[in-house]
């Protein structure tokens, strides 16, 4: 930054300031009008600090300043002849849909609310209906009801929500900063528990989770018993794993421990770490450390057993062990530890036994990054390593989680499929675009055998791309997109939906040729729908399609909706496999291109991510609810179009599901 630009930003930081000073003084005046006025008109004098507080609240810094006036302005009558006028009667379950509610008076009430909460919990200000402890444990409730929000990557509604989600997120950090999130605890664990057992490739917002406990554990402790193990156990899985690393030394006294240690010494050391690593699917710095240790000091043997190897994984060891040793020299480092779970999980996948694999991995390895793709990498990675090792990191992580790869904010969900699939099903081709973009800062595809170079295209929806993501992605989404689109606008004219060409042409070969659509493109209205649900049984449920299992991922699209039923907009999922759990219930296990699958669409459909046969990164429903929100999928032309034999019930079940839902507005004038 130069003297120009610091200059710039304190000037801007000033004004903010300035600004929320002037807001500051000018509430205050709305209160004392409104402490002036008499019972029957303090209705007219609210209206004046509500508007204020809105401006209020939208600023950095502003929930402090309404924090220091809650008392004063619920002793003067903001809440009066509103249900916050009785705060012991309040649900903490209520309060997250109302700070993102589309009324501003809403969620300036809401937030003053919680400012005069705050107040009474800090001991700050007393209430004749509040105490303290009954304060500080609402906020307790109203932050583990919403740690989602306050910690996680936002989902489809949430991004829509847009600035509303923002002030959510800006009040409930507010919260947590006072009250501390030890209180939270047990419902903390949970949440990163249920994350973690999805394998995402993007673990940062987890490991700052797991700070925050570390932190707590620290400084407050927790009563003995399951929270405390569960919190316990994540904690050491990143900071201490190990016998050596188990008081958090640092890496410097780690390494002096481990290089006297003896040969039995060593390989606990090894076991630690994979037993943590795949407890987990998180990888201490100390894991990184030991693996690059062990490169270094001639103790390759204890490479596969601190990888945690399966059968499988082994045998790749034997046949490409000097490829697997360049790969954890140049991918694995305290700066990207989680290289070696996603080196791990590809060796298990037995990946390098398909030819191409080994020279495609050799050329990465080799591989130089320039112009605006090193760049990019740079910008969203930071220095601590070259974009050139992030870049081969983030290789190993998504070829050894595909499933794992997530869009984030980046609103490009076909390009992250895309991705996943590549991984999934042809991981030489995904390297092979990865080639292109760092080599040329381009990408070339063909659709239709009409050639399309990326470079000639305008940005897409994901302008330069996104850098809140995986590096694979950060380097190849904004080429994906553009490509994509180009790819609609060579279908514009044509009849039906696009994605019925662009599909097949964008994925690969594998994708079913044909193309089912409920919804009339023109009008948006049902289409058909009986006979499109009657066709998605006859492709996919065992039942009605001769027992043939899926070889292929297919794309499909579904119609996401919120916890209300309400439609929040399309969405590109990929069907993995459909099977009965261990219950017997035939679910459909599908990949959702998005940091976290389970997700609440509605009147009893939320997505499991475990407990019902899910592998790592798998979402499921049951079978009909799955189909009440699909509105596209893929079928083989040659296939006899829906099931003859299909009950009528099973159909019904599944359209009033959907009409319920998605479908409210869209069913045929006729």
């Amino acid at each position: 930054m130069t003297l120009t630009d610091a200059s710039a930003k304190d000037g801007q930081t000033g004004a903010d300031d300035a600004a929320l000073v002037r807001l500051a003084s000018t509430l205050d005046m709305a209160i004392e009008r409104l402490e002036r006025a008499r019972p029957f008109a303090k209705s007219r004098h609210q209206g004046p600090v509500l508007d204020v507080l809105g401006r209020i609240i939208a600023q950095s810094g502003g929930l402090g300043v309404v924090r220091q006036r809650a008392p004063r302005m619920d002793a003067a009558g903001l809440f009066a002849g509103s249900d916050w006028d009785r705060p012991e009667a309040l649900l903490p379950q209520l309060v997250g849909g109302t700070l993102v509610s589309e009324d501003p008076a809403f969620q300036a009430l809401e937030a003053a609310s919680l400012a005069r909460f705050l107040a009474v919990a800090d001991g700050d200000a007393r209430h004749a209906n509040l105490h303290q402890e009954g304060a500080r444990h609402f906020l307790t409730q109203v932050l583990a009801l919403n740690l989602r929000d306050l910690f996680g990557a936002p989902d489809e509604a949430a991004r829509t929500l847009g600035a509303r989600h923002d002030l959510k997120r800006r009040v409930l950090s507010h919260i947590a900063d006072h009250v501390g999130l030890s209180d939270v605890l047990n419902v903390l664990v949970t949440e990163i528990w249920r994350l973690l057992e999805q394998r995402s490739v993007q673990v940062g917002v987890v490991k700052d989770m797991i700070a925050q406990i570390a932190v707590a554990l620290n400084e407050k402790g927790t009563e003995p018993g399951s929270t405390r193990l569960g919190a316990e156990r994540l904690v050491s899985a990143l900071f201490g794993p190990t016998t050596a690393s188990r008081d958090d030394p640092g890496l410097e006294i780690y390494i002096e421990r481990i290089s006297v240690a003896d040969e039995s010494g060593l390989s606990r050391e090894a076991m630690g770490f994979a037993r943590a690593m795949h407890d987990t699917g998180l990888v201490s710095d100390y894991h990184a450390t030991f693996l690059r240790w062990a490169l270094d000091y001639d103790a390759r043997p204890l490479i596969p057993e601190a990888l945690g190897l399966g059968s499988t994984g082994l045998d790749c060891w034997r046949h490409y062990r000097g490829l697997i040793e360049r790969l954890v020299r140049s991918a694995v480092s305290p700066a990207t530890p989680q290289a070696a779970y996603g080196l791990a999980m590809m060796l298990d996948r037995g990946i390098l036994h398909h030819a191409p694999m080994t020279p495609a991995l050799e050329r990465q390895l080799t591989l130089g990054l320039g112009g605006a793709a090193r760049e990019r990498i740079a910008l969203g990675f930071g220095p601590a390593v070259p974009p050139e090792t992030y870049l081969l990191a983030g290789v190993l992580q998504v070829l050894g989680q595909p499933l794992g790869v997530g869009q984030g904010a980046n609103p490009t969900c076909q390009s992250a499929r895309a991705i996943a699939m590549w991984a999934l099903n042809d991981p030489d081709y995904l390297l092979h675009l990865i080639t292109q973009v760092a080599e040329f800062d381009t990408l070339q595809m063909q659709f239709e055998g009409t050639p399309i170079n990326s470079a000639d295209l305008p940005a897409g929806l994901a302008g330069s791309g996104p850098i809140d993501a995986d590096p694979v992605s950060v380097l190849l989404v904004a080429h994906l997109d553009r490509i994509y689109a180009e790819m609609g606008r060579l279908c514009a004219g044509r009849p039906g939906d696009p994605h019925t060409w662009i599909n097949p042409q964008f994925h690969g070969w594998w994708v079913s040729r044909d193309c089912a659509v409920a919804v009339d493109v023109a009008t948006g209205k049902l289409a058909g729908y009986d006979d499109f649900l009657r066709r998605f049984f006859g492709a996919y449920h065992p039942e009605y399609n001769g027992g043939r299992p899926l070889g292929h991922p297919q794309p499909a699209g579904i119609a996401v909706t919120d916890a209300q039923q309400r439609f929040v907009g399309w969405h590109a999922i990929a069907i993995l496999r459909v099977a009965e759990d261990q219950s017997g219930e035939m679910r459909v296990y599908f990949y959702n291109p998005n940091n976290d699958s389970g997700q609440d669409w509605g009147n009893g459909v939320v997505v499991s991510t475990s407990g019902h046969g899910e592998r790592y990164g798998e979402g499921s429903l049951p079978f009909d609810a799955f189909l009440s929100r699909v509105y596209l999928f893929h079928d083989e032309p040659l296939r006899t179009q829906g099931s003859q034999d299909l009950p009528t019930e099973a159909i019904r079940a599944v359209r009033d599901q959907a009409i319920a839902s998605w479908a409210a507005d869209r069913q045929p004038d006729d």
